[in-house]
């Protein structure tokens, strides 16, 4: 049987994800899209082998068994409400705003629907889920950006911390996850994603700096654990279209999708 697909959000990830999907994934099908610029997403949409409909985020759940975030964190009520109560799976990218709606679980909980956070530009979280089911004495990450790639964030603005001219990295955050989440909501939902995998967003730890020096999205994992000692780092390509993000975020969604309709799944 085949699922349907929505995508919520038609950016850098969810445009790429619905181009992968309107190509053929298997047991799957690009059902809607919702995107903030209607008659832009329209107009991209007619280059679509098979084009569909784009709708209101709160109707995504009537169009497709499967729901894809790609959206900025502010609006994830909005778009898991409607889909959960219906009992839809629900893909989250904007992981870092379920710690302010962790509610949500239980609607999916009660409704018969899921939550799935994928991988994202991350690494390791599988072998984090495993040891988090032994005993994890300490996580702790460590995120390199170019400067541009935090430029705004509401941590940096409420502290007055500017990035622009740096002539060397500087530390801008050090924290726990929760706090980093949401003083950096565009910039690392991969510190959500460690935290949900291992031992939460009050125990793990991060730093964020910006860094002048490079060119891609850095991120380092240090656990641990009384199964395994990780210590795992990751060197993303930022985005074209928005370097808050990297260019295999949406690809972690399409693996994702892919492994929900395999008779073959691998990892965790």
């Amino acid at each position: 049987m085949v699922q349907r697909v929505a995508i919520a959000g038609f950016g850098a990830i969810g445009r790429v994800v619905a181009e992968h999907l309107d190509r053929g994934v298997g047991g799957l099908a690009l059902a809607a899209v919702s995107a903030r610029d209607t008659v832009r997403a329209e107009a991209a949409m007619a280059g679509f082998a098979r084009p569909v409909p784009v709708l209101p985020l709160a109707r995504l759940g009537d169009a497709a068994e499967i729901v894809v975030e790609c959206a900025p964190a502010a609006v994830l009520r909005d778009i898991a409400e409607p889909a959960l109560a219906k009992g839809r799976t629900l893909i989250v990218l904007s992981c870092g705003a379920l710690f302010d709606n962790f509610d949500l679980v239980d609607l999916a909980r009660r409704q018969g629907g899921r939550i799935l956070v994928p991988t994202g530009a991350l690494l390791g979280l599988d072998a984090v889920q495993a040891a988090a089911v032994g005993t994890i004495e300490r996580v702790h990450m460590i995120t390199r950006k170019p400067p541009n790639g935090l430029d705004g964030a509401p941590y940096l603005v409420e502290h007055g911390i500017a990035v622009t001219g740096l002539a060397g990295p500087k530390r801008v955050f050090s924290g726990t996850a929760r706090e980093a989440a949401r003083g950096f909501p565009a910039n690392v939902n991969v510190a959500a994603a460690l935290a949900l995998a291992g031992i939460g967003p009050d125990h793990t730890t991060i730093e964020i700096w910006a860094d002048p020096g490079i060119d891609r999205n850095i991120h380092r994992i240090e656990v641990e654990s009384d199964a395994a000692r990780l210590s795992l780092q990751i060197e993303n390509v930022p985005s074209v279209e928005n370097p808050k993000t990297g260019r295999l975020t949406p690809l972690s969604v399409v693996a994702l999708l892919r492994k929900l309709g395999s008779p073959l799944a691998i990892g965790t």
